[in-house]
């Protein structure tokens, strides 16, 4: 054991404290970690990991990344927040670097994952009612099954999972919901109401279990899309920044959609920073005074988003992510071959699920997932049959086969004992 980062607080004090102090809306894996680099983790134990979660791929340029943690503390002593009602030196060059890098003429700040998406939202009605002359009120936006937004109220309207949604309502208005991956059903639901303004959608599904969709499938949603005037909305949030094996998932398929909303790893992982991105035609329909946040373009969050997507060209996480996506498949595949257990593994670069051979309300995957952390992996279930693996993009090639030897392990070691 490592004495040196051993914690000062027991895994049983650590989670009973949270039972009896912190709300219970969260299930985590008994497992208590208190620090991180690259790509592994340790328990308050002392116990190593490797991170297959990647703070639900936030940490996708590693724990601890030297130029993004120094960001932070030198932005941190000289400015940390002033809000919107002034201007600050770090706002500026932050908005220029990124509207570059992905290629937009403007960049809207905000915090959270779903505090972008629901900024998207506005942001395409405001446009829809004034530049596109849709009634007021009348605005609707088209969205897939199986998604997963973000947990704000009217994101969850438009959900069709119930751990999600019931007894959480009145729910918003305004959101046709439509199977995802069906080009047909996309234009169906356009055609049907005169007042649809965009589609918003995920380029992958990841919470709903790596969902990928057919190839072509995202072009055609964008070709539908400028047929009937309609915006095309990718929530990048958990697929962006490197993760699929491209900058963004879009790229795959060329496409560029009209809103592009980003979170998670545009900071690291090491302060919330997301942003919605857009061109003038759209993103100056709201005015001063109508939408804003007091953290959003902060000076920390604009030093840390810059060194956050340095780093990512830097080290060509994107290409990595390819490159190691693809042996993570191939061994897996080996696995899928092999085993009456295991029947399907999907992904594209380093966001990948593999699917049990079981039902979705089993506790199938949760145990495997014990069993992985057990043998010094952490991973979680996105349903009771299906288990995500996204490790941080700077994973090396002996790292990932150190990985795999682990995941074939737990998964023959579980065969073994539950077959």
């Amino acid at each position: 054991m490592n004495t040196e980062i051993k914690s000062h607080i027991t895994k049983e004090q650590a989670i009973a404290l949270e039972n009896k102090y912190g709300a219970h809306n969260y299930h985590p894996l008994p497992v208590v970690l208190t620090r991180g680099k690259g790509v592994y983790l340790w328990d308050v134990d002392g116990k190593k990991y490797y991170d297959f979660l990647s703070a639900y791929s936030a940490v996708n340029q590693g724990h601890g990344h030297p130029k993004i943690v120094n960001a932070l503390k030198e932005q941190a002593e000289r400015l940390a927040l002033t809000s919107r009602a002034f201007y600050n030196d770090k706002l500026g060059e932050y908005e220029k670097f990124a509207t570059e890098y992905f290629g937009y003429d403007k960049l809207l700040p905000m915090n959270t994952g779903a505090e972008a998406v629901e900024t998207a939202i506005k942001l395409a009605r405001k446009w829809a009612y004034e530049e596109k002359g849709i009634p007021e009120n009348q605005a609707n936006i088209i969205v897939a099954e199986g998604n997963f937004h973000g947990r704000t109220t009217t994101i969850i309207s438009f959900s069709n999972d119930p751990e999600a949604r019931d007894n959480f309502g009145p729910y918003t208005p305004g959101f046709t919901k439509i199977p995802y991956n069906d080009l047909q059903a996309l234009e169906e639901a356009v055609k049907a109401n005169p007042n649809t303004i965009g589609f918003l959608v995920e380029p992958i599904q990841g919470e709903a279990g790596v969902m990928v969709p057919d190839e072509g499938y995202l072009k055609g949603a964008k070709e539908i899309c400028e047929k009937y005037g309609c915006l095309f909305i990718a929530d990048e949030v958990q697929t962006g920044i490197a993760r699929t094996g491209k900058l963004l998932a879009v790229q795959h398929e060329n496409v560029r959609p009209d809103i592009l909303i980003l979170g998670k790893a545009l900071s690291g992982g090491v302060y919330p920073v997301s942003a919605v991105l857009a061109d003038d035609e759209i993103m100056l329909a709201i005015k001063p005074g109508q939408h804003g946040s007091t953290f959003g373009g902060n000076p920390i969050a604009a030093n840390v988003a810059i060194a956050a997507l340095t780093v990512v060209k830097e080290e060509k996480l994107a290409e990595n992510a390819e490159k190691m996506g693809k042996i993570f498949r191939e061994e897996m595949q080996k696995v899928v071959d092999s085993s009456k257990f295991v029947k399907k593994v999907r992904g594209k670069g380093l966001l990948n699920a593999v699917i049990i051979d079981d039902t979705e309300d089993s506790d199938t995957a949760w145990n495997i997932c014990l069993k992985l952390a057990e043998n010094g992996l952490l991973a979680k279930p996105t349903h009771g049959n299906i288990i995500r693996f996204a490790p941080p993009l700077v994973i090396n090639e002996e790292q990932m086969n150190e990985a795999l030897d682990i995941i074939k392990k737990s998964i023959a070691e579980y065969e073994q004992e539950n077959l």
